[in-house]
């Protein structure tokens, strides 16, 4: 079987903003594409599946309503300063603070941040 790329596509209320967030604010490589609508290339990416009550419970927000939307996207790095390096950066770029990165039950760190349109992002 030839590898596949998997795609997660997230709807924006503002395309030039949500390019700017992503590309300028937290320097992912944009490529070509039609108008209308932007793609940029990750290093891989993984599915994670994770009960919706303990995902929100996580992320402290509520797990019905405008506070969650049934999934994060997660980032991982290889440690708490770039954890906090990250959060930092996309604070600065236009995202809210949604948890402070901190110790985590499971034994990692990590904090989450929501993007312009209020998808919410782990970085671990």
């Amino acid at each position: 079987m030839k590898p596949r790329i998997s795609m997660i596509t997230l709807g924006v209320d503002d395309l030039a903003r949500s390019v700017r967030f992503y590309r300028a604010g937290l320097g992912f490589p944009q490529l070509e594409s039609s108008p209308g609508v932007a793609f940029f290339t990750l290093n891989g990416s993984w599915l994670g599946l994770y009960g919706r009550a303990e995902l929100a419970q996580d992320a402290t927000v509520a797990a019905a309503g405008e506070g969650f939307n049934s999934f994060s996207i997660a980032h991982n790095l290889a440690s708490e300063e770039e954890v906090d390096a990250a959060m930092s950066e996309a604070i600065a770029a236009g995202g809210t603070l949604v948890k402070t990165p901190q110790q985590v039950f499971w034994g990692g760190y990590s904090g989450y941040f929501k993007d312009p349109d209020g998808h919410l992002w782990e970085l671990a």
